[in-house]
């Protein structure tokens, strides 16, 4: 499914930011954007909301839309690799490369037909304003947003981590963090997810999605694709090494899962070198 416009733009985006090996940089033209103030605001009204009983109402409601969406949406998605995280009773951090808006719906119906548990995911503040019933999804299906704000990063939001993790929950945090549009190779990983990992001392569920042109048009630009999603090994912080120490180990850690995932995906080696191939279903 293509969700926005036309797509020329990013694919230039991602191909000069490829280039230029800014493999973490925004490449998406007219994302909505928010002033500290309006963002701070936006944060504190979530946070209060979260103590009153509609919002619980709410959450069980969107929890039940995004589940039902993911088995419609989701339905030829295969999924790799499953008894990999049978056996993991705690909460988890979750890492999957990031390319589409509703691929986290992959990683969902891939986790959770190994586990059964919930998925919380982290998300920008800006996307607790989209309209209409994404929006509402968004906001009341357990998402735990992130801020500019330094005082909330460091107290809100590991709460909001943990509050998950000690239920038992999962947390799709995207280490790549910004989304490029249909990009099938996995880009380099920043440390913020396996830091919290280890924090928690919970492993980190390591996932990678491969994309498949199906051949058939979706719209004037795309064709359709199909997800194949490879849950790789877990990986646990080591009990002898310092938190830094483990979250740099399973960073490093988890990219050469990615890497070697894609390279037995797609039979063929890891290069930043841009091809148009690489934004998968591209029809121009």
């Amino acid at each position: 499914m293509i969700i926005g416009g036309d797509k020329k733009p990013v694919v230039k985006n991602i191909e000069q930011a490829a280039k230029e090996q800014r493999f973490n940089d925004k490449v998406e033209v007219n994302d909505p954007t928010l002033t500290l103030e309006a963002e701070r605001k936006l944060i504190a009204d979530f946070l209060e909301q979260r103590n009153y009983l509609f919002y619980r109402l709410k959450n069980l409601l969107s929890r039940a839309c995004i589940n039902l969406l993911t088995k419609i949406l989701m339905f030829h998605t295969r999924v790799v690799g499953s008894k990999q995280i049978s056996g993991i009773k705690s909460g988890a951090i979750v890492t999957s490369n990031h390319f589409n808006p509703l691929e986290n719906m992959a990683v969902r119906i891939a986790v959770q037909k190994a586990q059964h548990k919930r998925l919380a995911f982290v998300s920008q503040p800006t996307n607790l304003k989209m309209p209409g019933i994404l929006g509402f999804l968004v906001s009341f299906g357990d998402v735990v947003p992130l801020s500019a704000s330094m005082h909330y990063m460091n107290r809100d939001f590991p709460r909001l981590l943990e509050e998950h993790i000690k239920k038992g929950h999962n947390v799709l945090i995207y280490p790549e963090q910004e989304m490029w549009f249909n990009y099938k190779k996995p880009r380099p990983v920043k440390r913020g997810p396996y830091y919290y990992a280890a924090r928690m001392n919970v492993p980190v569920i390591s996932c990678f999605v491969e994309i498949r042109d199906l051949g058939v048009p979706d719209n004037d630009q795309f064709n359709k694709v199909r997800y194949t999603i490879h849950i790789l090994a877990p990986i646990y912080p080591d009990p002898n090494l310092t938190v830094t120490q483990n979250s740099m180990w399973m960073m490093k850690r988890d990219y050469e899962q990615k890497k070697a995932a894609y390279e037995k995906a797609y039979g063929k080696k890891l290069s930043y070198d841009f091809e148009l191939g690489d934004i998968v279903g591209w029809r121009e």
